[in-house]
């Protein structure tokens, strides 16, 4: 077999939402959005529901149906798009609870779905989603009229816990909704670590859950094994890969293995990525290929059948760091080819 193996530990998975939960005294949520963070959104949100998880978060209407298919009735789906044009056959027939942008969403959606649930977005200060408190101020009393399901808003630094927008967030979020009879949230997987000033009465937790930063405690829930499809011997001298970037300092051995920037490894990660072979790294040998990858395995003994990327030796983060990207890109970049096993 010529494909990658892609491991998620669905154990992991509900041990880092039950850790997040136990951050809080408040409900806690599970973000689900892009295909579980590219993990498989069926396996995935099935295993946080039966960890305790109540309230998912999708980005938009169509994840959310599939979502629904998945979990089945009683959960509660929230769609941060809000209600767009199109949404209403699906937010109908899927109950899913758009959660509103603009006065535009506000009148589309009791227009349109008159007494389907909404909650409400507002925007503390990121200026990427949600009402503005100008535009707020002249809708609240008519939204809150209709009874929101949640009222929520999004830290944009909190991955930086001394970042000053987090305390003018959290201030401008609190002057907002000051007085409102309607569940607040305000923190994701950053603002749950920020401590409780954070927490409101839900927490949306996100890369948390499948083992990414800022949560340093989370158990890794992500493991990739590439298959060998070739070791060859090389002189000093010689190169390998496209552009000949890469010249053998002595003798070497390098293994083709089989994956790609086609399978979400990302072009730029060559010069620096590493993968492991049992406890021994060996270094990526030229560039990245659509489908193949140089490796430098002089210092394995034997024949390696599989190289390690992701997995008890390097975590995510650590493989988005090959290529100066975030640990967001590397998982929900992970593509169709690999085999996908779900270990419980």
């Amino acid at each position: 077999m010529a494909t990658g193996t892609l491991t998620i530990d669905l154990d992991a998975l509900a041990a880092n939402w039950r850790a997040l939960d136990r951050q809080t005294r408040v409900e806690t949520g599970a973000v689900v959005k892009a295909d579980g963070y590219g993990l498989g959104v069926a396996p995935v949100a099935r295993t946080l529901a039966a960890a305790g998880a109540r309230q998912f978060f999708v980005a938009v209407a169509e994840e959310g149906a599939a979502l629904r298919k998945a979990l089945g009735p009683g959960p509660v789906i929230s769609v941060f798009s809000g209600h767009m044009a199109g949404d209403t056959a699906l937010l109908r027939a899927a109950n899913l609870v758009p959660m509103i942008n603009s006065v535009d969403q506000m009148l589309q959606h009791v227009e349109s779905l008159p007494g389907h649930p909404f909650g409400l977005q507002l925007d503390s200060g990121m200026n990427r989603l949600g009402m503005e408190p100008a535009e707020w101020a002249a809708l609240r009393d008519i939204a809150m009229s209709q009874n929101p399901t949640l009222i929520m808003s999004h830290l944009a630094c909190a991955d930086t816990p001394d970042h000053p927008m987090n305390s003018a967030q959290l201030q401008a979020f609190a002057e907002m909704t000051q007085g409102v009879d309607a569940p607040r949230s305000l923190a994701a997987t950053g603002g749950i670590l920020l401590g409780p000033d954070y927490h409101f009465d839900l927490t949306r937790p996100g890369i948390g859950l499948y083992g990414g930063l800022p949560f340093v405690d989370a158990a890794p829930v992500v493991t990739l094994d590439i298959p060998v499809i070739q070791v060859r011997d090389v002189e000093a001298g010689e190169t390998v890969g496209y552009g000949a970037t890469w010249t053998a300092q002595r003798p070497s051995r390098i293994a083709t293995i089989s994956a790609g920037y086609a399978d979400g490894l990302i072009r730029a990660m060559g010069p620096r990525a590493r993968l492991h072979h049992g406890d021994v790294a060996v270094p990526v040998a030229g560039r990245v290929s659509m489908d193949l990858i140089g490796v430098d395995v002089t210092e394995v003994q034997g024949e390696p059948e599989t190289l390690q990327l992701m997995g008890s030796h390097q975590s995510v983060d650590t493989v988005a760091g090959f290529s100066d990207t975030i640990g967001y890109e590397v998982l929900t970049g992970l593509r169709g080819r690999y085999r996908r096993v779900y270990a419980e």
